[in-house]
């Protein structure tokens, strides 16, 4: 089976991982010196190592409207100081990178947090910075959450960001962008945003 395995990498030039078990077990199987899982945002001029495990959008196409349409309606400049909840391994990050003065990026992941560092490294960004932290806690003594911020872009797993939603007094941004893949958090979270936070849903 192994053997048919490499055949079939080698003829349609696949790389292959397998996963005996957990995710823990996910190991680069062949060929052995493949280069790093990546991606590329084309309208941006990034590019985005990734693992196996880790989550990223796997429609490129749709990802890079998605990413614009974002960005269109954020519309950073090089003034700007944005802050980006749920940032994951970058990317919406380092897109707003390349047109804002400074990013902050906020991810409750650790793994992807060292990700999106070493994306950021490896575009040669140094107006980005990453922090740890779980945005289903309070967050509004940590030090990244002590910054001005103009804008804030959150994309929250399905389960939402009614937290967040309720701590935007922390950060007050002019622009509020939330990316949603569940339109029953994001109608309950819009409430918060609208009728407690006094922002203007569009």
């Amino acid at each position: 089976d192994l053997q048919q395995l490499r055949v079939y990498s080698e003829q349609h030039h696949f790389i292959i991982y397998l996963q005996s078990g957990g995710p823990k077990t996910i190991q680069l199987f062949w060929p052995p010196n493949a280069p790093a899982l990546s991606y590329k945002i084309a309208n941006f001029d990034v590019q985005l190592d990734f693992l196996p495990s880790d989550f990223t959008q796997v429609n490129s196409s749709m990802n890079n409207q998605m990413i614009g349409q974002a960005m269109r309606l954020l519309a950073p400049n090089d003034t700007d100081r944005i802050l980006e909840l749920f940032c994951g391994l970058g990317n919406f990050s380092l897109p707003m990178a390349t047109k804002a003065g400074h990013v902050t990026a906020v991810e409750g992941e650790a793994q992807l947090i060292q990700r999106a560092h070493h994306n950021a490294q490896a575009n040669g960004m140094n107006n980005i910075e990453f922090f740890t932290h779980d945005l289903m806690t309070d967050f509004s003594g940590v030090s990244w959450s002590q910054q001005v911020f103009d804008k804030m872009l959150i994309d929250p797993p399905r389960s939402g960001a009614l937290h967040v939603a309720q701590q935007l007094n922390v950060f007050k941004p002019k622009r509020l962008v939330y990316v949603s893949c569940n339109p029953a958090t994001l109608a309950r979270d819009a409430e918060e945003i609208v009728h407690k936070q006094g922002y203007r849903l569009t």
